[in-house]
């Protein structure tokens, strides 16, 4: 089978066996996989001597179950999170809690950002909002994005900022507030007389000061997320004065990193850790399925899975601004067909 890789900053596609289905494990025939723009580019940007296999999140349809795996049939389509064992590649061997059913009323193109969305949930369970709190979410790229959208569905008061107005104008039609401008932002919260409960920086970039834009945004006790790779670094006096909370949002949740959860299968029980990375990836295409979030709307550049290479090319472009990037394998098996149909 094919699967991409990189070394020293290119990327190929490389013949490697197709995997066997392990106990508490899926054998998955990849439909669709997204490309992570932030994290995948930092790992070509790193230019490693070592390859590196890129990819965290796909959809494809199920083959084969490995003993212990319940709740799941061969023929099903499923949306799948998780590196190594999800990357980009033709088949996918996938531990149980890893993999989350998708119904008919959801796509396997919107189920292939399962983990994007899953890395969503957990920042947004980061802020610890209650009903009809404000959120500033700073930086609308696709998760984002993804995040401003569940959070309006989840009845959170939402204002997106980002400096590209066709970013803001996205947000805007899921129902959210989105400014693009500091000004702008600033004038917003002053005719409310608000401030926020939360904000969510999603931005990227080494430079200094956007926590501490952040803080002046926050409520006295407010909590500042950092989902995007930023520098965090701030003022002492700013946060002492507003006692603000500063947290880190880690990947898709609890679970994630911890080989017993995702290689062994071994479920954390729901009365003590009730939103694992897998029941995240699960309440995301839940949302998808009940039309309460639009992932269609942010899907801007498609690549079949053969023509990696040039994908990889096109988003390093100075000009690329991507949100959505979906891989294409429906030419490459049977895969296409049966997501089809379902």
């Amino acid at each position: 089978m094919k699967a991409a890789m990189t070394q020293q900053g290119a990327v190929r596609l490389h013949d490697v066996p197709k995997p066997a289905v392990e106990p508490r494990h899926v054998l998955v025939e990849t439909v669709y996989s997204a490309i992570s723009t932030g994290t995948e580019l930092l790992v070509l940007r790193s230019m490693s001597e070592q390859p590196h296999a890129l990819g965290y999140s796909a959809a494809g349809i199920v083959r084969e179950l490995g003993p212990g795996v319940e709740g799941l049939e061969p023929g099903q389509l499923v949306a799948c999170y998780g590196g190594p064992y999800v990357r980009h590649a033709e088949w996918l061997s996938v531990p149980r809690n890893l993999v989350a059913p998708v119904g008919p009323n959801a796509s396997a193109e919107a189920a292939a950002f399962g983990g994007l969305g899953a890395i969503a949930i957990h920042a947004l369970r980061q802020a610890k909002l209650q009903f009809g709190e404000t959120a500033i979410v700073v930086g609308l790229g696709i998760l984002g994005q993804l995040i401003a959208q569940i959070a309006t569905a989840a009845a959170y008061d939402v204002i997106g900022f980002d400096l590209s107005e066709e970013r803001c104008r996205l947000l805007r039609a899921r129902g959210a507030e989105a400014c693009a401008s500091v000004e702008d932002l600033q004038r917003l919260l002053g005719s409310r007389a608000v401030k926020a409960d939360a904000v969510l920086v999603c931005a990227g970039g080494k430079q200094g000061g956007l926590i501490d834009q952040a803080l002046d945004w926050l409520h006295d006790r407010g909590t500042v997320v950092i989902v995007g790779d930023v520098a965090a670094t701030c003022s002492r006096e700013k946060m002492f004065a507003k006692e603000a909370n500063l947290v880190i949002s880690r990947a898709g949740g609890p679970g994630r990193y911890d080989a017993g959860y995702e290689r062994e299968g071994v479920d954390y029980p729901v009365g003590y850790v009730r939103w694992t990375e897998g029941r995240n990836l699960r309440e995301f295409i839940r949302l998808l399925e009940r039309r309460a979030i639009d992932v269609a709307q942010l899907i801007t550049d498609r690549y079949r899975f053969a023509s990696i290479a040039d994908a990889y090319a096109s988003l390093q472009q100075p000009a690329a601004k991507p949100l959505g990037v979906l891989l294409d394998y429906t030419d490459t098996g049977t895969a296409g067909d049966a997501a089809q149909a379902g």
